[in-house]
């Protein structure tokens, strides 16, 4: 057998506001963010990681794009970093298939 374990940390949010999209617990998913930024947009909406992982997924999928992340603030303006060519339109579109709003770009 192997002894090696594989761990990630993932820091807390605060459950103080609640989750709309799943369960009363939340939590801060951020995904690494290497290469060159297309773009940075606000997105509000977001209260855990579920909803992260929702957005991140969805922008992912579009064409062009090679990475998407975000910097989740519960309940505020989180912040998507959407690395390759990406159409700004594409990203607003779905983030809002989503069921997010996409403030600014």
């Amino acid at each position: 057998m192997c002894e090696t374990e594989n761990r990630t940390e993932l820091p807390l949010a605060s459950a103080a506001g609640g989750c709309s999209c799943c369960s009363t617990e939340a939590s801060s998913v951020s995904s690494k963010t290497t290469g060159v930024s297309a773009g940075e947009f606000a997105v509000e909406g977001l209260t855990c990681g579920h909803c992260v992982q929702t957005v991140e997924k969805a922008v992912s999928a579009l064409e062009g794009v090679e990475f998407a992340s975000v910097d989740l603030v519960p309940g505020g303006r989180s912040r998507l970093i959407v690395g390759g060519a990406a159409d700004s339109s594409a990203v607003r579109e779905a983030v809002t298939s989503a069921g997010y709003t996409l403030i600014s770009n």
